[in-house]
């Protein structure tokens, strides 16, 4: 009697073992160390602060810190979702700390950044999901240094996104990033059940008809399943609503227990994706194996032409 076949083992079957994909020769991480990072690396270490960019182990640590960029993770590390792809954990975060957005801005002088990228955990708990300890933190980094620019990388705020986003664009905020994450086909097997990708695109529909002028960013992570088409049709969903800069990178698996990389995708695609964003209409694209939402070359780009809005229009 012939034996029963296995099942077949397919990569978006997270409960199902298979061998990791081998990284490609080309995707290598290059490190510099200039004496900025050093300090900043020094400080850090002193005070005893805690960056996304080391607790993510992100690739561009070493470039955007010698560049004076840095991450911080608002409202604790215990997040109330609980998505595929992130290595926060989930569960019942505590209670806010309300000397945290005075903390922050503390740091953020300390480390004398000229480039601060605040992001946070989802807290669907609270009334207003975080936004109001978003702005205050936005509020005292700006008190301390209104030179600063603040880029807030929020959650969704589904239930409260009107109130929440008018609560984010009266803190000063300098650029309001939300990120789609993936490809809408996806999305229910990498994002959290409470995720989808109309209110993500919703939140940036609702920014820019409260201010037409704030600069709206979002992401999409590559190699999670997705095709070139999908990926081309998310990002013209987001040029609809008519978000400003996007960054495209690479998806790395944190764990073996979390979604597993499908592919990666080539530099050459990587390239051909960011020449498609700029004739859609973006006033900036960052694509690469290595791009991560929050990335330098980004950031520069936003740092000049907010500096060139200041000279012809002045603080508005």
């Amino acid at each position: 009697m012939p034996r029963p076949k296995a099942p077949v083992k397919t990569a978006l079957s997270p409960e199902t073992a298979w061998a990791p994909l081998q990284k490609p020769d080309w995707f290598r991480i290059k490190l510099s160390e200039s004496d900025r990072y050093k300090t900043i690396d020094g400080l850090v270490k002193e005070h005893g602060l805690a960056t996304v960019c080391q607790e993510a182990r992100c690739p561009n640590i070493y470039e955007c810190w010698n560049s004076g960029t840095a991450t911080f993770m608002l409202m604790g590390d215990t997040c109330t979702r609980a998505c595929k792809f992130c290595h926060v954990k989930t569960g019942r975060p505590n209670a806010l700390d309300p000397l945290e957005p005075l903390k922050i801005a503390g740091s953020v002088k300390t480390l004398n950044l000229n480039y601060v990228v605040l992001t946070s955990v989802n807290r669907d708990e609270l009334p207003d999901e975080g936004s109001k300890h978003f702005a205050d933190t936005v509020r005292e980094i700006k008190k301390m240094n209104p030179a600063v620019k603040v880029e807030t990388l929020t959650p969704d705020f589904r239930r409260t996104q009107e109130t929440s986003i008018q609560t984010m664009l009266e803190s000063g905020v300098d650029v309001l990033a939300h990120n789609i994450e993936t490809v809408k086909r996806l999305a229910p097997s990498v994002r959290d059940a409470r995720c989808r990708q109309e209110i993500s695109l919703h939140y940036h529909r609702l920014a820019k008809k409260l201010s037409p002028t704030i600069f709206t960013k979002s992401s999409i992570m590559l190699g999670l399943g997705e095709d070139m088409h999908e990926v081309l049709e998310s990002m013209k969903e987001l040029r609809d609503v008519d978000v400003d800069i996007l960054t495209l990178g690479q998806y790395l698996q944190p764990t073996k227990n979390h979604h597993p990389i499908v592919r990666y995708f080539h530099p050459d695609e990587f390239k051909e994706l960011e020449a498609r964003g700029l004739e859609m209409g973006f006033k900036f694209v960052a694509a690469g194996p290595m791009v991560r939402s929050s990335y330098r070359a980004a950031e520069f780009f936003v740092e000049r032409m907010l500096n060139e809005r200041i000279q012809i229009y002045g603080n508005v």
